[in-house]
C-alpha cells in the first residue's frame, strides 16, 4: 500500500453509535484552502478516549476502523474477560465496566424521552443483572465456509470466529457446541458458503432451560439427514446423548433458502421431543425451536414483577395483553384479573399460549391470532372498554396506528414493555393527545455487554 492509500490519524471519541462503537472526527489537510472532515467509527472504544487509527482510502467522508492503539484510555475501561472479544461480534462492551454500561443505558432512555418532550425525572436507574455472565438461554452459532463454528467476526459477516468458549452462554451450552464442532471435523462435513450457496452445515441453535436444565440442539443444514449422511447423523445422536443427559431434544432442520436465517423447511426429530420444558415466574412453558421466549429469564422475571407492580391489577378488572407471544406476561397477570385477552398475529405463538394456559390450569384467558387493531376491536365488542392494557411489541414498536387505537380505547392504564427505548419514546408520544401521562419508567438490563436495554413503564389516563 502506498502512502496515498492510507493515512494515520489520532481521533478523540465523542459519542457512541447505535451499535455501541465509538465515534469521532478528524480534519484532513487536502492541500487546498478548506480541510475536509472525516467521520470515524471505531469499535471497542469509549467516550473521551484518544485512539490512533489507520484509514485506507482516506478520501471518503466516513470510515469504520479498529484502533491501532488507545493513546488515552478512559478510567471506565477494563480488561475484557473473553479471549475472543477483540474479534467476535457478539458482545460489544466487555471492555467497559458494568456499572458504567448501566449508567449509559439509563441516560439513553432519558435521551430518547427528552427528545419527545417527556419529563425524564420519571426514569429510574437501570436494574442490572446480578450475574452479567452466562445469562443467555439461547444461542445461534454459525458454521463458516471453512467449517469453523461460532459467531460472526466483528464487522465481517462473511467470516466466522471458531469459538472455544462463550462467556454469556452457560457451560453446558458451550460444551455441546464444541462437541458438534468436533463431530463436523471428524466426518469432514462442509460449512455453508453464503456467496456460492454451497455446502452442508449452516447453523447450530442451542437452547437450555435455566430452571429444568433441559437442552435442545438444532442443526440447520441444506440436505436431509439420511442417505449419504446417515452414518454421520447416527454418530451425532450417539455422542450427544451419551455425553449430555440433559439433551431432551436433538433436531435436524432442512434449510435450502437463500435467506441467511435459522429457519426450517422440514424438521426431523433425531432424538427426544421437538420442544423442551421451561419455567418462568412459577409458570410452565413449552419451548420449540422457533418459540420467542425471553433470552435472559432471570432478568425477565424482573420485567414481570415490575409490570405487575405498576399495573396494580384488581381481581374484578378485565385486561388486554397486546403482542402477547406465548403468554409470558399473560399467565402471571391472568391470576390477578377477572379475565385476560391475549392478542398476537403469529398463530403458532397463540397455539402455544393456549397450551401454556391449559398446562398451568388457567381458565380465564382467551387468545386471538389477529393483528393488534382488529384484535382490540373484537375485544371491545365482547367486553366493552377493558380496565387495563399491556403491550410488549417487537423492536420496531407498535406504530402510530396501533397507538392511536389504544388511545381511542380510553382504558385507564397502559403498561408498555419495550426492548427498544427509541421506538418506545416514539410510540408513547401518540398517547399524550388522548390524555395519558407517563408516570414511571424502569430500564432493565437483559443483555449485559451489549447496547440493548428493556424498559417497563406505566401511563395513566388523567383527562377523562
Amino acid at each position: 500500500m502506498s502512502n496515498q492509500d492510507y493515512e494515520k490519524h489520532t481521533v478523540t471519541i465523542e459519542k457512541l453509535d447505535k451499535k455501541g462503537s465509538g465515534m469521532g472526527a478528524v480534519w484532513r489537510d487536502t492541500g487546498g484552502s478548506n480541510p475536509r472532515k472525516l467521520k470515524l467509527n471505531v469499535p471497542q472504544t469509549l467516550i473521551g478516549e484518544e485512539a490512533e487509527v489507520t484509514v485506507s482510502n482516506p478520501n471518503r467522508k466516513v470510515a469504520r476502523v479498529l484502533a491501532d492503539e488507545i493513546i488515552k484510555e478512559s478510567p471506565e475501561r477494563i480488561e475484557a474477560a473473553c479471549p475472543h472479544f477483540e474479534l467476535c461480534g457478539g458482545c460489544v462492551w466487555q471492555h467497559w465496566s458494568y456499572k458504567n454500561q448501566l449508567e449509559y443505558k439509563t441516560d439513553e432512555v432519558k435521551r430518547f424521552l427528552n427528545h419527545h418532550g417527556f419529563d425524564t425525572s420519571v426514569v429510574k436507574n437501570a436494574l442490572g443483572a446480578e450475574n452479567p455472565w452466562e445469562y443467555r438461554n439461547k444461542m445461534e452459532f454459525t458454521f463458516g465456509r471453512d467449517g469453523s463454528l461460532g459467531m460472526h467476526e466483528l464487522g465481517n459477516f462473511r467470516k466466522v470466529i471458531d469459538l472455544d468458549t462463550c462467556l454469556i452462554a452457560g457451560d453446558e451450552m458451550v460444551e455441546t457446541m464444541l462437541e458438534v464442532s468436533e463431530w463436523r471435523k471428524e466426518f469432514n462435513l462442509s460449512g455453508y458458503d453464503k456467496d456460492q450457496h454451497t455446502g452442508l452445515l449452516r447453523n447450530l441453535m442451542v437452547r437450555q432451560s435455566q430452571k429444568t436444565d433441559e437442552l435442545m440442539l438444532a442443526v440447520f443444514a441444506t440436505e436431509s439427514p439420511d442417505g449419504a449422511l446417515q452414518n454421520a447423523v447416527d454418530n451425532l445422536i450417539a455422542r450427544i446423548t451419551d455425553k449430555f443427559k440433559n439433551v431432551k431434544s436433538l433436531m435436524w432442520m432442512e434449510n435450502r433458502d437463500w435467506a441467511d436465517m435459522a429457519q426450517s423447511e422440514k424438521t426431523h426429530t433425531l432424538y427426544g421431543r421437538d420442544y423442551i420444558n421451561d419455567e418462568m415466574y412459577g409458570y410452565k412453558y413449552r419451548i420449540w425451536f422457533d418459540t420467542f421466549f425471553q433470552t435472559n429469564p432471570a432478568q425477565a422475571e424482573k420485567l414481570v414483577d415490575l409490570a405487575i407492580e405498576m399495573a396494580d391489577a384488581k381481581k374484578q378488572e378485565r385486561m388486554i395483553d397486546l403482542f402477547c407471544g406465548v403468554g409470558t406476561f399473560s399467565l402471571p397477570f391472568a391470576a390477578r384479573v377477572k379475565e385476560l385477552a391475549g392478542i398476537e398475529i403469529v398463530e403458532s405463538s397463540i397455539e402455544s399460549a393456549k397450551r401454556n394456559a391449559g398446562d398451568n390450569g388457567i381458565d380465564n384467558t382467551f387468545f386471538l391470532a389477529k393483528d393488534a387493531r382488529r384484535g382490540m376491536d373484537e375485544v371491545l365488542e365482547t367486553w366493552g372498554i377493558p380496565d387495563l392494557l399491556m403491550l410488549d411489541p417487537p423492536r420496531s414498536g407498535a406504530g402510530g396506528k396501533v397507538m392511536r387505537r389504544i388511545g381511542r380505547l380510553q382504558t385507564d392504564r397502559v403498561v408498555y414493555v419495550s426492548c427498544n427505548p427509541e421506538s418506545f419514546a416514539d410510540d408513547i408520544t401518540w398517547l399524550r393527545e388522548f390524555g395519558y401521562e407517563l408516570e414511571q419508567v424502569q430500564p432493565v438490563d437483559l443483555f449485559p455487554h451489549t447496547v440493548h436495554v428493556e424498559v417497563v413503564s406505566i401511563l395513566r389516563r388523567i383527562e377523562k
